[in-house]
């Protein structure tokens, strides 16, 4: 299985990284061996270069292995420590001085910030080996929180729904090819407060399928459910896919929005580079619903989630579908766009 990372940026950075590491290692490895000017033997340089002390054995490496173009990075010159131990020593800093990289993809990286999303606090260990297989790796995103908000779980989960004093559930349902979709969530609802959220699909309500339901038999099998407990199997929004990008030096991430949906994608942006779509309506941003938003409303929220930025997205002809007959007045006054807990 091979590993996970929220965006391309990630990928690339944690591909430089593990180059570094690992060129680090060998560094200090074999202390007798004299190396070349581009990092390795004498024996293995090209021809004509002469052997000289060790110095910046990673810059062109790293380069190669990540496939993408970087100035020249450093290596700190402190001897690491290869092995884990016990006492009061800091950690090694093994990887490269990311500050000559503010160019890379159009990214501000720092050093620090790296090694902190990729080293367990309190590691003293070198493990250049990698991640686990399938482990998520940010070196870039990091423990993100919107990242986490905005997570669509695999499986299916069970909730316990209840009505307020009117008897609402604050939940409106959609059929959609023979399935039963949450339509709309109203603010402040019994269904905002267990967590439902806009494309979520209902597969049983009180024991019963839902499979071929209609929505008015949806709607009145909640209306005759009991106020004190509703029980609902719920899978997480299946329609709908997340991508995180990362903000430019200008604090853009490379789409034209217009009435919530994604017209046009900035060439070499983030968001062309991690594979956004035009003909896409952005469903929630760091896991914050937008839905029914203007649009200047929905960029002052991109503007305030900060320079990782996870969007969900739904195709249009599956979002123009699932809101069809629900009154837009009704979306922009009663949506619920509250920032979901974790």
């Amino acid at each position: 299985m091979a590993t996970l990372y929220p965006s391309l940026e990630d990928m690339k950075g944690h591909q430089i990284l593990q180059v570094s590491v690992s060129a680090t290692a060998a560094l200090w490895g074999d202390e007798q061996t004299p190396m070349g000017p581009c990092g390795v033997p004498p024996s293995e340089c090209p021809q004509g270069w002469r052997a000289q002390p060790r110095a910046n054995p990673i810059s062109w490496q790293a380069q190669a292995a990540a496939g993408v173009r970087t100035p020249a990075t450093t290596v700190v010159t402190e001897k690491p420590k290869l092995t884990s131990g016990t006492g009061d020593a800091a950690p090694p800093v093994l990887y490269p001085n990311l500050a000559e990289l503010e160019n890379y993809m159009g990214l501000a990286l720092s050093s620090e910030e790296i090694q902190k999303n990729l080293l367990p606090e309190g590691s003293t260990a070198l493990t250049p080996a990698g991640p686990p297989p399938g482990q998520l790796v940010a070196p870039l995103s990091g423990n993100n929180a919107g990242l986490r908000r905005a997570e669509i779980k695999p499986g299916v989960r069970e909730i316990h729904l209840c009505k307020d004093e009117r008897g609402k559930t604050g939940l409106q349902l959609k059929n959609v090819d023979q399935g039963i979709f949450v339509q709309l969530v109203k603010a402040n609802s019994p269904a905002a407060l267990v967590g439902l959220r806009f494309g979520d699909q209902i597969l049983q309500i009180n024991g019963k399928n839902c499979t071929g339901w209609s929505s008015d038999k949806a709607q009145r099998a909640l209306k005759k459910a009991s106020p004190e407990k509703i029980i609902m199997v719920v899978r997480d929004r299946p329609f709908q896919r997340t991508v995180t990008v990362h903000k430019d030096s200008t604090g853009h991430v490379g789409i034209v929005v217009k009435k919530g949906k994604i017209v046009s994608l900035a060439k070499d942006s983030s968001a062309a580079r991690n594979g956004l779509l035009t003909h896409h309506y952005i469903c929630e941003v760091n896991g914050q619903n937008v839905i029914g938003m203007k649009d200047k409303q929905l960029m002052e929220v991109l503007a305030g989630a900060g320079n990782v930025v996870t969007l969900t997205i739904i195709p249009t002809v599956i979002y123009e579908h699932m809101v069809k007959r629900l009154s837009p007045g009704l979306v922009k006054s009663s949506m619920d766009h509250s920032i979901p807990d974790l």
